[in-house]
């Protein structure tokens, strides 16, 4: 079942704080899963035993195929822990998702009694999934055009100069290459045997 990670995620944060490690838990689930009971019964305990575990919501506004707003009375994912504080982070910004985990991880060494674990949403679209049955080909072309983070990251970096075109380039063509090389290698080895 989708979203069964997430008691499990409230189970080894238990066993973390149990065992008096330094242990954070990050568990994560989509938006269809997000309308679950036992997503809430983890909420719920994580609060009570104040457990050190962060829920991310990775929202992409289709669970299994379905809108989001025919599946769940409220999409702001981030308020439904309305006793674990919420954070809403664009999930297409590379920059905006490194600052809130660095922000949680800076924060990781206080007194955790004070410090509250949170519920984040991460809105953004999964471009590996095709969904043309659920989602017009025009609304994926329009965040390919858009939204890619992939693409907006390199042009922030490059109009920043942080970096330049050619030393991108130069990056692709190592990974392209390292990629190349591993294909290689794994289409000339033999097959594992069965008693492998």
């Amino acid at each position: 079942m989708f979203g069964a990670q997430v008691p499990l995620g409230a189970g080894i944060a238990l066993a973390q704080k149990y065992r008096g490690t330094d242990g954070l838990t990050i568990a994560l689930y989509g938006d269809g899963a997000a309308n679950q009971g036992q997503v809430f019964e983890a909420y719920n305990m994580s609060k009570l035993w104040s457990l050190p575990v962060i829920y991310v919501c990775e929202n992409n506004g289709y669970g299994m195929g379905t809108s989001a707003e025919r599946a769940a009375a409220s999409t702001d994912y981030y308020t439904r822990g309305d006793y674990i504080p919420g954070l809403w982070v664009d999930g297409m910004d590379v920059l905006a998702k490194r600052l809130v985990f660095w922000r949680i991880c800076a924060a990781k060494g206080r007194d955790r009694s004070s410090w509250k674990w949170p519920l984040i949403d991460i809105t953004g679209t999964d471009m590996s999934d095709p969904g043309t049955s659920y989602r017009t080909r025009e609304e994926i072309q329009e965040v390919r055009q858009t939204r890619d983070p992939i693409t907006s990251f390199k042009d922030k970096i490059i109009s920043t100069d942080l970096v330049t075109i050619e030393e991108l380039k130069d990056i692709d063509n190592k990974i392209k290459k390292e990629v190349d090389d591993a294909v290689a290698i794994a289409r000339s080895e033999p097959e594992i045997g069965a008693e492998e």
